[in-house]
């Protein structure tokens, strides 16, 4: 059991039959009154974000999520196929449960998959990710501006901003964690 008070940034617990991940929280003592928990919840399976008001004192049942390490194989049109890297179980999902993912991840690339109950509800890419560019315009000769960059598009297909140093067919390495160029890797 967890109570509201003692939620953190992560805390994963049940309400109304759905589990929640705790985003962002703010213990409020009012002047008068009682003092109450404000919270940004996420619900797991479906990504709905709502904030909400807790007692401190109000219980909930913990959510056990499991992680596993899994390698994304290919995609069929429909599915996407990712292969449990210690038994060798392929696991198809739906395009809703890995759109986010899909932005940073190439085939045979490891990532992690979440599951509540045996069921899988999401899957992440690795913190950072070497990524090639396959399209973006040439440098301008004497544009040296420091904070200056473009657009580029990576093998995945998503768009990021990188410097005007780098060029199509160098490789990238990204954050994606909010998607930012970090660095363009030596081949």
């Amino acid at each position: 059991m967890v109570t509201a008070g003692e939620f953190r940034k992560g805390t994963t617990f049940e309400m109304d039959g759905a589990v929640y991940t705790v985003i962002d929280f703010l213990h409020v003592k009012p002047g008068k009154g009682s003092p109450f928990v404000r919270a940004k919840i996420k619900n797991v399976m479906t990504g709905q974000v709502k904030e909400d008001t807790f007692n401190p004192s109000d219980k909930f049942q913990s959510a056990v999520i499991e992680k596993k390490e899994m390698t994304y194989l290919y995609n069929d049109g429909e599915l996407y196929y990712f292969m449990d890297t210690t038994t060798f179980d392929q696991i198809p999902l739906n395009k809703e449960a890995v759109a986010d993912a899909l932005n940073f991840i190439v085939e045979n690339m490891n990532t992690t998959m979440y599951f509540y109950k045996g069921t899988p509800f999401a899957v992440y890419p690795p913190t950072f990710v070497e990524l090639e560019i396959v399209d973006c315009e040439p440098a301008v000769q004497g544009d040296t501006s420091k904070s200056a960059s473009k657009p580029a598009k990576l093998e995945t297909g998503y768009v990021i901003s990188v410097p005007l140093f780098v060029n199509q067919g160098d490789r990238v390495r990204i954050d994606t964690r909010d998607g930012s160029y970090m660095e363009r890797c030596k081949n």
